[in-house]
């Protein structure tokens, strides 16, 4: 008989969307075997059933499966209901998202209106569901999926682009917000990750140069050695956190003259 798996100290429970495949289910991994429970949201119950009974045998926390798509009102209502009364849940992995490619001019506009529908309305009110919740609690751990090209919009669709710089962004504030609750908040940006969202987004992972593609194990990792370091923003592939350091604090610098009460002398 084989020995049962001896079961890791329980950290609460993480809810992961968008937790069926690629970033969200080797998150699901990782955390499991922190010792994290589970609740796994995602539109595809068998792929998610199927995860979880590998986690339970793998690593003997309890997993819980949650169908819902994220841009159908009352599903995402029931994952914000979730988060808001479940005292159980210390983290929140906002992981859900899609992607369209191509010009915007001759675009679909009907799918453009999904993804800010899942990549900002879903991640808003679900971070904004958990903060609150965390912060009753005072405690928890809020991780955003953005991405690199919230820094680097003239690389991608431009709608796209758009809504990963609202979810740093949003991150950002919340950090402001909640510094001194209890609550961590912490900005993923991956650049080019293996994943099924290509596919799914009309490109092909396949025209990458190699250089510029992370496997998603690797760029997982990376991501939660930057969450125990205590970072705000990780950026997997960057080799010198002091350049993005840097980009804030120029930003920062601008603040004092981004509102006054008349214009600047150059355009007088």
């Amino acid at each position: 008989m084989a020995n049962p798996v001896p079961k890791p100290a329980v950290q609460g429970t993480a809810l992961i969307t968008g937790a069926s495949t690629g970033i969200g289910a080797v998150y699901a991994n990782r955390l499991a075997h922190r010792g994290y429970d589970l609740i796994l949201v995602a539109r595809d119950l068998n792929r998610l059933d199927e995860l979880a009974a590998r986690l339970r045998a793998d690593s003997g926390v309890q997993v819980e499966t949650l169908k819902a798509d994220l841009n159908d009102r009352s599903d995402l209502l029931k994952v914000e209901q979730r988060l808001r009364r479940d005292e159980a849940i210390t983290m929140l992995v906002n992981n859900a998202g899609m992607s369209v490619s191509g010009p915007l001019i001759g675009g679909d506009a009907d799918r453009l209106e999904s993804m800010i529908g899942l990549n900002v309305q879903a991640v808003s009110r679900l971070a904004v569901a958990a903060a609150t919740a965390f912060v009753a609690r005072r405690r928890g751990t809020l991780i955003n999926m953005a991405s690199v090209l919230a820094l680097a919009p003239e690389l991608f669709n431009g709608v796209y682009s758009g809504t990963k710089a609202f979810v740093l962004n949003l991150s950002l504030a919340l950090h402001q917000e909640l510094k001194d609750s209890g609550v961590r908040v912490h900005a993923v940006l991956p650049g080019a990750t293996r994943t099924e969202i290509w596919d799914r987004s009309g490109g092909s992972v396949d025209q990458l140069p190699k250089e510029m593609l992370m496997e998603v194990d690797e760029m997982v990792d990376a991501a939660l050695a930057g969450l125990d370091s205590g970072e705000l923003v990780t950026i997997p592939s960057l080799p010198d956190a002091g350049d993005y350091d840097a980009m804030t604090q120029a930003r920062l610098t601008l603040g004092p003259n981004l509102s006054r009460n008349t214009a600047a002398a150059r355009y007088k």
